[in-house]
């Protein structure tokens, strides 16, 4: 039949059979998102010397295994092919070494004054570094610069394996590869220093390393410019004796290098008249170039590796951003609601407070069911305990489980059945609101069941002629289970304190499909339930602030109703609940720019469910990707604190909450849990709702399976009701 598979209604279930079970896209797209994510901040951290870093040095050793000539000899060590040779730098030839750089500061400025001396300089880079800032790299040599390797991470290579330090040494390769397209045969070990300062631990290191075809340099001057004692201790400490030639160690980069810039841009004119010449190191030695192009797969390897790097910084850089938002919304959101719902408590519950009039007349309360044969007898008695007036109509929208039926046979006054082909919830509810015989319209599920003061004190507002609809206060009956309990307090916190926040800011987004009142007037105004989106209740609520009419809150109206009970079941209401609101946003977006009754929705409610509903649940799982994080790779303690701090945020808003709702506490053991395992299914249904928007997917209205567990707790037996009408 083309009415059971119509867009608003429920598709049967196909026959039972053997299936392969394949993820779906749209669950695949999610986690492959979240994935790439965590992939940049992971190559982030290893390239920030976050993950896989061993920052440990190792205190000096004996050096009775070292040979003599290398602790006697020059700063240069060449023990490539076996060899074992030292070199020193001629008379008057000065080699300016800089470490641990480029740094985005103060390289550049260390590169500018030997430019303005017409000096050359060997840069003896980090991967990590070089990886980050490879336009620096790139700058170095073209300006005539030598670049030599300092190890990707900067560790003590003494700790390390043999296979760690290739690591080390290839990546750091690869760094300037990718940075300047060329390779180095110049090497310097972190935290070296003389040749006479070599022990037993390094000199096995400086072996294998000479094996691996480099040339070691270490110095035989240093400006202990790390020290920052001042411009002229360092000019004093760089300046070798008599006309000796030297090998300068200087830093342009691990923190403030501003004496360095200074003691340079003065020490090079002075050595210069000196008769001193600043050149490479292998210009000074009068020795082939340490460098060699790179090309082919190597050139692209290294250009890919760069590309990843600046992606996964630029990517990082836009979560931090994001995690900033995110951080402000939720605080606001929080002072928000603490404020407003407070106001709203206080205003509503003030001695001699009313809407108007007493409303004391009967109202039709509709009750749209397709197959709620489990649950629609408890809801219709429930109904017949009314302390208010009513007719009620049971919509029966297709069932074929005999809804229908079980509701004639209760053979209770004043309830009518009216049935129709499968088409939905809103042609069942426009469908009761045609057979409807009174002013007021109600509006509830048919899992759920009301209170005896419940329709009595949702009705209560509209003696306030301005007042179009009501929302009630939905609660979750069956919330013994730890999903039930999630969800309850999602609903006390999430739902009803917002509704609050709402009210008091006139700008109330959705009034629950469980419990909520209107004008027939207001609904006929505004064409009655509309199936252009799968959140027809948010819709609805959308058209009547358009329209011109006050949407209100009713925190005595409670209705009791089924949540879902699977992660399954809960994931494919959720999924509805956000995407319908998506379309709703969009299909009242004109809003924005209206003047006139609708300009307060447009200019303040529209904005703020945008945010508070669609942004920031979008943004909110970026604080625990950096909590796992900071968990893992550091600063654990920090990260735990500000968890911590979070959370209890979130603790308090839910005390309040479950206060003014006068709920017990004790459900609140619960929330750490929800805020771990919870919080982040609701993460990956709301961005697959973002991709089925984007990707213009279409989703159908999925029925849920009811237990009928559901009573209203605390109300009298149900009783028999004289008609009304």
């Amino acid at each position: 039949m083309a009415s059971r598979t119509n867009r608003r209604g429920r598709t049967p279930q196909p026959p039972d059979g053997p299936r392969r079970r394949r993820l779906p896209m749209r669950l695949l797209l999610p986690l492959l998102v979240l994935a790439a994510l965590m992939a940049m901040l992971m190559l982030r951290g290893y390239v920030h010397s976050e993950i896989l870093a061993d920052h440990r040095v190792r205190p000096a050793a004996a050096s009775d295994q070292v040979p003599e000539q290398i602790l006697k000899g020059g700063p240069v060590i060449d023990a490539r092919s076996g060899r074992t040779e030292t070199l020193d730098m001629p008379d008057r030839r000065l080699v300016l070494t800089f470490d641990d750089g480029p740094d985005p500061e103060w390289t550049p400025k260390v590169l500018d004054v030997l430019k303005k001396h017409d000096a050359h300089a060997v840069f003896f880079v980090t991967g990590t570094m070089a990886s980050r800032h490879p336009d620096l790299v790139r700058r170095m040599v073209e300006e005539g610069h030598e670049v030599g390797l300092h190890t990707f991470n900067h560790p003590d290579l003494s700790y390390q394996s043999k296979k760690r330090i290739d690591w080390e040494l290839s990546q750091n390769q690869l760094a300037i590869s990718g940075a300047a397209g060329i390779r180095t045969s110049l090497f310097r070990p972190p935290y070296s220093s003389f040749a006479a300062a070599m022990d037993n631990e390094s000199w096995p290191v400086t072996e294998y390393i000479g094996s691996r075809g480099y040339i070691t340099v270490v110095n035989n001057t240093d400006s202990e410019d790390w020290r920052k004692p001042g411009v002229e201790e360092i000019i004093r400490k760089a300046t070798p004796k008599g006309r000796e030639g030297a090998i300068v160690l200087m830093h342009d980069s691990g923190g403030d290098r501003h004496q360095t810039v200074q003691a340079l841009d003065r020490f090079l004119p002075q050595m210069q008249e000196r008769g001193y010449e600043f050149d490479n190191l292998t210009e000074a030695l009068g020795a082939p170039s340490a460098h060699s192009q790179v090309t082919g797969v190597d050139l692209w390897k290294g250009k890919a590796w760069v590309f990843l790097v600046q992606a996964s910084d630029n990517i990082t850089g836009v979560l931090v951003v994001g995690l900033a938002i995110i951080g402000f919304l939720v605080i606001s959101r929080f002072v928000l609601m603490l404020v407003l719902s407070g106001a709203h408590a206080r205003r509503v519950r003030k001695r001699g407070f009313s809407w108007g009039p007493p409303v004391t007349e009967p109202v039709s309360v509709l009750v749209p069911a397709y197959n709620e044969a489990k649950c629609i007898e408890n809801t219709v008695r429930s109904l017949m305990a009314s302390e208010h007036p009513i007719e009620i109509l049971v919509i029966d929208d297709g069932s074929t489980d005999g809804t229908a039926r079980i509701v004639e046979a209760m053979g209770l006054p004043n309830v009518r059945v009216v049935r129709q082909l499968n088409a939905g919830k809103p042609a069942a509810l426009n469908r009761g609101l045609a057979n409807a015989r009174h002013d007021i319209i109600v509006m509830m599920d048919g899992d759920t069941v009301f209170e005896p003061s419940t329709v009595r004190e949702l009705v209560q507002p509209f003696g306030d002629p301005r007042v179009g609809a009501v929302a009630g206060n939905a609660k979750v009956g069956n919330r013994d289970s730890l999903i039930g309990a999630w969800q309850h307090i999602e609903y006390v916190m999430g739902f009803n304190l917002d509704r609050r926040m709402y009210d008091m800011l006139r700008c109330m987004p959705t009034i629950p499909g469980a419990v909520g009142a209107f004008r027939r007037t207001a609904l006929e105004r505004v064409g009655g339930m509309s199936e252009d989106t799968l959140a027809e209740d948010t819709d609805i609520t959308m058209a009547m602030h358009r329209d011109g009419w006050r949407v209100v809150y009713a925190e005595k109206a409670r209705a009791w109703t089924e949540a879902p009970e699977t992660v399954q079941q809960l994931w494919s209401q959720r999924y509805r609940w956000s995407y319908g609101t998506m379309q709703a946003i969009w299909k009242h977006r004109k809003a924005l720019v209206e003047s006139g009754p609708s300009g307060r929705f447009g200019r303040v409610g529209l904005p703020l469910v945008s945010l508070f509903m669609v942004l920031a649940p979008l943004l909110a799982p970026l604080i625990d990707v950096f909590l796992l994080y900071g968990l893992i790779f550091g600063p654990t303690q920090k990260t735990i604190v500000a968890w911590l701090g979070v959370l209890a945020i979130q603790a308090v808003c839910a005390a309040y909450a479950f206060r003014l709702d006068r709920e017990r506490m004790t459900h609140l053991i619960s929330l750490p849990l929800q805020q771990i395992l919870y919080r982040q299914l609701m993460y990956v249904v709301l961005l697959q709702s973002w991709i089925t928007a984007l990707t213009g997917g279409r989703l159908r209205w999925q029925k849920l399976r009811r237990t009928g567990v559901v009573e209203a707790p605390g109300g009298p037996a149900p009783r028999e009701r004289r008609p009304v009408g």
